[in-house]
């Protein structure tokens, strides 16, 4: 049997639903600049409990709560700290066993009077487990049992009704985001960590390193300033996979210029055949644009784009060249999946 429709009370033109609409975000957005305002030194409390914690950070809660929680869960474990969601009624059926010396318990409930949590805290104080709480106030019961209180305030939830979940979520939201990038900070959690934490989708592919993706070894051409144009292109043929560019270093073996197959197409085109005779220094482009070895593949992109290259020398600390990103490499690891064939 299908659902009953959707009784409309009143009119609700798109005019009223968009004043509505920027009503609720305004609201949610005047709480988070509220509680941006309130956040003391418990905050740091907060950040040295789980910057102490030789454990793992179980994050708790029930509902919308619950919710948010295993999304900080994630944020926790994504950006260096060790997390996992403790649902509250498993909790009482066997999964207190997940707990371990050394973890954290934060605890999210907005009352703080929630069943399901405050049957934890118990537990939690037998096995001492300290508990950081993300509630409304400090006077509830989850609060007088914490160890850290992280206060959100009694906040009107947003809408008409003012009933769900809403503007309470979003700041313990925020609030959580705050605690764990600010714990990721001080461990020195970089963009490297980030993207091994994070090896598929668009994101994993923007933090693949360079070295993933770069030409190298047997796959480069290099030659010295000195050598002429014929004998580097006579040196360096090859009936393999090679690339479009030869990389062209001084004698301490630093790269100095570029040479590409559009170089050489030139030349002839233009009937300056006399060049191929002369030493490839004179006809090279000089100070080409390069790459660390140490970026990412996202970097790469936006040089090859902007720039309007196809061809980018990869170079280590002291400019000595070590591959080569080929536009031709990046564009299947960037572009999007097509609809027709992903699944």
């Amino acid at each position: 049997m299908g659902a009953s429709p959707v009784k409309q009370a009143i009119p609700f033109t798109q005019f009223d639903q968009l004043r509505e609409a920027r009503d609720i975000v305004r609201q949610e957005a005047d709480a988070l600049t509220e509680l941006a305002k309130r956040l003391d030194t418990r905050f740091c409390d907060a950040v040295e409990l789980i910057m102490s914690c030789c454990g793992r950070v179980v994050v708790t809660g029930i509902g919308k709560a619950g919710h948010i929680g295993q999304k900080l869960t994630a944020t926790l474990s994504s950006t260096g700290t060790p997390a996992h969601f403790l649902h509250p009624a498993e909790a009482m059926h066997g999964d207190f066993g997940s707990l371990g010396a050394g973890d954290v318990v934060l605890a999210l409930s907005n009352s703080g009077e929630t069943p399901e949590i405050c049957s934890l805290l118990g537990t939690f104080h037998h096995l001492r487990v300290p508990i950081i709480a993300i509630t409304a106030t400090a006077t509830n019961s989850l609060a007088r049992q914490a160890d850290v209180v992280l206060e959100i305030g009694r906040q009107p939830e947003a809408g008409i009704l003012g009933l769900a979940p809403s503007t309470s979520t979003t700041m313990m939201l925020a609030l959580g985001d705050a605690l764990a990038l600010v714990v990721s900070r001080l461990k020195g959690f970089t963009a490297q960590d980030f993207g091994i934490f994070h090896p598929g989708g668009n994101l994993g592919r923007q933090l693949t390193s360079i070295r993933d993706v770069m030409r190298c070894g047997s796959e480069l051409r290099i030659a010295q300033e000195h050598e002429t144009v014929r004998e580097t292109l006579r040196r360096l043929s090859s009936s393999g996979r090679r690339t479009g560019a030869i990389l062209i270093v001084d004698a301490e073996g630093q790269l100095t210029g570029l040479f590409t197959d559009s170089d050489l197409a030139r030349l002839l085109e233009r009937h300056r055949d006399e060049q191929l005779d002369r030493p490839i220094q004179e006809v090279m482009t000089r100070s080409p644009t390069t790459i660390r070895d140490t970026a990412f593949l996202s970097h790469a992109v936006t040089l090859l784009t902007e720039r309007k290259i196809s061809e980018l020398p990869v170079v280590d600390g002291s400019g000595v060249p070590i591959g080569l990103i080929d536009i031709t490499d990046v564009i299947g690891l960037t572009a999007p999946p097509d609809p027709r064939t992903s699944k």
